[in-house]
């Protein structure tokens, strides 16, 4: 942390926005439109953060998508919803300013750009939907598909996944589960010739279409350049400059190998992510994460959590990440244990052979079921998914499509198991329960009961044990064909065993901060000029997960808030007093150039 020495600063701006993913760049839309003379740093030399390499669902209750359609919900009653699943962990001042502030959020961005498109996905059930407030057709938004192309010369410094799906192959989100049902409904097949289609026109019109995560960072970015607001790349912060009285008033960026003094009128936001990636401080707030399983952006190392504890800020948190279990392919590469979890005729086991969750529980619920058991002393951490012969011919499982072998298909086709799977240890097979309980390392009595007792419950129609199949979420990503969409028998081996692991989506934990997004001290008080949003602050979801979304949707909401907190609007000051002028019309320091854009 550095201190202000008088008037030796590089460059003023009103509002400094460090990081680039949905939070930062919502933050900075709006900030802009209150006018603040507003700049965007990103320690990477790719722009989009966690949010690019998300699913890219923003899950707002009583969004103007949703209103359009004719759906609301109650706020009060999405509030209790918040309260009860975060369990007094969260305020209820600032679960309320995320209720309120989510649709008018989403509305702003809406009006202030044609790029911004917002549908509802009706259907999507909330995590918990059986509570009171919670929704059946769920409060999940997202973005239509979109062409990169769009993007002129940013399209390069998009931040990519590391999986990318070939050319012309790309599902939204109505379209996926519709693909998981390619076996059982035509429209599932409908959607296998639409993929084909859409690979074929690719190749012949150059289309770069992508969805989800993708898409919602390049229409948000999109929406900056259309107000040349400046996005410097390849910036890291370096420190927070704190003025005589303790407030933050500018921050030292690194650019071009120099370090440069940015004084911020009104204020910092910090939307750097959480510490993904940096192990060794992962590994002292939660022992349980062996290794690095992280789907969170590969920049994401803590930087803006640990300025702000340099400025004295409190964290909250700490130990807790947005899980989901996870398979690792050979090659390192993650991905998640979605639909598979709420296949029919499949259970998973502990250590111990044992079924210890609803499979298809929510996945920040399966996460801390994992942490939970492996503290116990039986391995959880990994358990594995055991399912059949029949099955692998039926569903989707790791992205393998049940159809006969595809030559140069671009995933594993075919109705042998994927020989370089077993070959890693990935996935087990055995043409008996004791085979199989040797090759997982579970005792082979427990895994024969354990496949008797399920069994018994699928014939039933019921998950007496573990209530698998009762939530409508459960549901969503089952077989519709069946009377329990979640349940059926394990028939004849050979069986599978699939080794899952403890992902997450990024940490959660961060900075603890107020309805405003201003970063507070321990003893409450707030830090002038601090802001954090996204996942470098401590999540307003607690512990838990609203919905599809809960992620994006807080930090977006968040960066709204801290926007209009920094123009004054919060507190009834006229928005846009920047108390002194934009940089751009002089001073005495220097001022940011926005002509030539990334850097």
């Amino acid at each position: 942390m550095s201190t202000d020495d008088a008037t030796d600063f590089d460059a003023t701006v009103d509002l400094l926005v460090v990081g680039s993913g949905g939070g930062g760049m919502s933050a900075a839309l709006r900030a802009e439109a209150l006018g603040l003379d507003t700049l965007v740093v990103e320690k990477a030399d790719s722009y989009g953060g966690s949010t690019a390499l998300s699913g890219g669902g923003i899950w707002v209750p009583n969004a103007p998508s949703q209103q359009r359609d004719g759906f609301s919900l109650d706020p009060e009653a999405v509030i209790g919803y918040l309260r009860t699943i975060t369990d007094g962990l969260v305020s209820d001042v600032r679960l309320r300013a995320y209720v309120e502030k989510s649709p008018a959020m989403m509305a702003f961005l809406e009006e202030r750009s044609r790029w911004l498109e917002f549908v509802w996905k009706p259907g999507y059930a909330d995590y918990y939907p059986e509570l009171e407030g919670g929704s059946p057709q769920g409060s999940t938004i997202n973005v239509p598909p979109i062409d990169l192309r769009a993007l002129g010369d940013e399209e390069d410094k998009l931040l990519k996944p590391l999986a990318l799906a070939p050319k012309g192959i790309w599902l939204g989100p109505k379209d996926l589960r519709l693909f998981y049902q390619v076996r059982q409904n035509w429209g599932g097949k409908a959607m296998m010739l639409k993929l084909i289609w859409r690979m074929v026109r690719a190749h012949i019109f150059g289309d770069r279409i992508v969805t989800i995560g993708q898409s919602l960072i390049a229409r948000l970015r999109l929406a900056m350049k259309e107000r040349d607001i400046p996005l410097w790349l390849g910036t890291p912060m370096t420190s927070l400059i704190t003025g005589s009285d303790g407030a933050i008033i500018g921050a030292v960026v690194e650019r071009d190998g120099k370090p440069v003094r940015i004084r911020a009128r009104r204020g910092v936001i910090l939307a750097t992510g959480g510490f993904d990636h940096d192990m060794v401080w992962r590994k002292e707030e939660l022992p349980e994460v062996d290794q690095d399983w992280s789907f969170g952006n590969p920049a994401a190392m803590g930087d803006g959590i640990r300025a702000g504890q340099e400025a004295g800020a409190a964290t909250d948190l700490m130990d807790e990440a947005w899980w989901f279990p996870a398979i690792q392919w050979p090659d390192g590469r993650m991905q998640f244990m979605l639909n598979e979890r709420m296949m029919p005729a499949q259970f998973i086991v502990n250590g111990a052979g044992k079924r210890f969750i609803n499979e298809a529980a929510p996945y920040m619920d399966f996460g801390h079921a994992m942490i939970e058991g492996q503290r116990t002393g039986v391995t959880h951490i990994p358990c594995w998914l055991v399912t059949d012969h029949r099955s692998w011919h039926r569903y989707v499982i790791g992205g393998h499509l049940p159809i006969p072998k595809v030559p140069f298909a671009p995933v594993p086709t075919g109705y042998k198991m994927v020989q370089a799977w077993l070959e890693s240890g990935v996935v087990k097979t055995a043409k008996s329960w004791a085979e199989l309980a040797a090759q997982i390392e579970v005792p082979a009595e427990a895994l024969e009961a354990t496949a008797a007792r399920f069994n018994e419950l699928a014939e039933g129609g019921h998950d007496d044990d573990f209530q698998r199949g009762d939530s409508v979420y459960d549901n969503y990503y089952g077989d519709p064909t069946l009377p329990n969409p979640n349940l059926y028998p394990i028939g004849k081996p050979p069986y599978y065993a699939f080794r899952i692991v403890l992902g997450d989506l990024g940490t959660s934990g961060g900075l603890r901060t107020d309805e405003h997004a201003r970063v507070l001290r321990g003893d409450g008080s707030a830090i002038d000029g601090l802001y954090a949003v996204g996942n470098a602050s401590a999540a307003v979801m607690g512990r838990s997960y609203a919905g599809a979304g809960a992620t994006i949707g807080p930090a977006m909401t968040f960066g709204y808030i801290a926007a209009e907190h920094c123009a004054g609007t919060a507190a009834g000051e006229p928005a846009g007093d920047t108390s002194g002028g934009s940089a751009a019309a002089g001073g005495d320091d220097t001022t940011i150039d926005t002509t030539g854009g990334n850097r």
